[in-house]
């Protein structure tokens, strides 16, 4: 597809998602091409086969299923306290506002964090920068339980989000590397997918032994679920083929960073996955909330269990490969923001049922919106993916944590209807940064136009 189809900027950065070939490659294909040129008869040398994995062949599975269990081990552990932030404020008095931190301080630390780890896996390779992210992850949720005081909470909370840092960038670098490009987007939903099974494994067993052993059990229990995942991943991803050594210079990494922030598209995109998250952070954060107040009043339990809406956000984050076939990149986004706006609409109801309608659309309009903003990026960058990756994903998890902190604040002002104030006006935000790329294509399309008349 090309940029102007897309609304894709026209620098380098937006050209292309097929790696150049390597040294390797360059130097068997070379002789033949020399010798085609001096006029030899012998024919040219066929182009390489393209050896990285696609649905259906070597690897692909054992790929796929790896980092399905990353995401899992990554959204368990970042939101491990979010479903049981009511029995957090109860058990160190402090109200939702505080009690919220403990979310904020992990998003927050991994949006800190996530640009420096993806600098490491430019040098020390995506596979064990994950491995490394995961290990410290799983070991410091090992001592969450044991937290004395709502600030060493958070402080673990912060160090276990910066840890996971080294999972999301990491990850999406490795798909665009040894993927083929026509099967990324599909791969990445996948990836996406297994974040959502994660956010949703972690906050209905939270819900469940919460309500028997209390909510320190209950992160003890998300620890366990994250080192099972983790070993797994490690014995299943594929040795990457494709990773080329970067540099950890810190002048070369400003210099792709300025690179990447230079280019429109992918300045929008970053843009679109802080909003979407704000909604959906702000939503996940004050739920329970919402659900264990009249006219609700819901056990703790039942609460953790609203969460198996993220079943749908699983299905719609792994087919937005087929969504933007369909409607474009722009016209998924569109649709994105508007089942989102519906959901937060739905939920304003004070009937079970709407708010319930309204949680499974908003969820299924963010993971779909994500996963194709996600891949977009990595279809963009052709230099650097490990930092255009870590971009998104900063710009993402700034989102879910302005979204607690300020949906949380919203809801002790004005109650349910704030939060879905703050909602309703950042999906606004990824509607209007939508429509100017859609301006931008088609200012780019005419200009192309009059070139080709000339």
């Amino acid at each position: 597809m090309s940029p102007a189809s897309t609304g894709a900027s026209t620098t380098v950065g937006a050209t292309s998602s097929v790696p150049a070939p390597s040294p390797a490659v360059s130097r068997a294909v070379a002789p033949a091409v020399a010798s085609h040129t001096a006029g030899s008869r012998t024919a040219p040398a066929p182009a390489p086969a393209d050896s990285r994995m696609a649905p259906g062949g070597p690897g692909y599975r054992r790929m796929s299923f790896a980092l399905f269990l990353a995401g899992v081990a990554t959204f368990a552990l970042l939101y491990s306290t979010q479903a049981l932030l009511p029995l957090i404020s109860g058990d160190f008095g402090v109200p939702a506002s505080q009690a919220s931190w403990t979310v904020a301080a992990a998003t927050g630390g991994l949006a800190l964090f996530v640009l420096p780890m993806s600098a490491l896996s430019e040098r020390y390779g995506r596979r064990t920068v994950m491995t490394a992210s995961l290990a410290v992850a799983v070991a410091v949720g090992v001592l969450v339980p044991f937290a004395p005081s709502l600030g060493a909470l958070v402080v673990l909370r912060a160090v276990q989000g910066a840890a996971l840092a080294g999972l999301p960038a990491s990850a999406t670098a490795y798909l665009a590397e040894e993927v083929r490009p026509k099967a990324l987007v599909t791969a990445i939903g996948l990836f996406v997918a297994g974040n959502s099974v994660g956010g949703m494994s972690g906050r209905v067993i939270t819900g469940w032994v919460a309500q028997e052993w209390g909510w320190r059990i209950a992160v003890g229990v998300i620890g366990a679920l994250a080192v099972a995942c983790a070993i797994a991943f490690r014995l299943l991803l594929p040795a990457p083929k494709h990773f080329r050594t970067g540099s950890l210079a810190p002048r070369v990494l400003a210099r792709t960073v300025r690179d990447h922030l230079a280019d429109p598209l992918l300045r929008r995109l970053y843009a679109i996955g802080a909003l979407f998250m704000t909604v959906f952070g702000g939503v996940y954060t004050v739920i329970g909330y919402r659900l264990t107040e009249a006219p609700f009043s819901l056990p703790q339990g039942i609460v953790g269990s609203i969460f198996l809406v993220y079943l749908v956000g699983t299905v719609s984050a792994s087919t937005a490969g087929r969504l933007v076939g369909r409607l474009g990149r722009r016209g998924a986004l569109y649709l994105a923001g508007g089942t989102t706006a519906a959901g937060l609409l739905l939920s304003l109801a004070d009937s079970l049922a709407p708010v319930l309608l309204g949680l499974v659309l908003i969820t299924a309009g963010f993971f779909a919106g994500h996963a194709v903003a996600s891949s977009a990026v990595s279809k963009t960058a052709t230099t650097g993916r490990a930092q255009a990756s870590a971009l998104y994903q900063s710009s993402y998890y700034v989102g879910s944590s302005v979204g607690s902190t300020v949906g949380a604040t919203a809801f002790h002002a004005g109650g349910w209807s704030g939060t879905v104030g703050v909602g309703v006006l950042a999906v606004l935000g990824v509607v209007a940064i939508t429509a100017l790329g859609t301006r931008a294509a088609r200012v780019a399309a005419r200009r192309d136009v009059l070139v080709a008349a000339r």
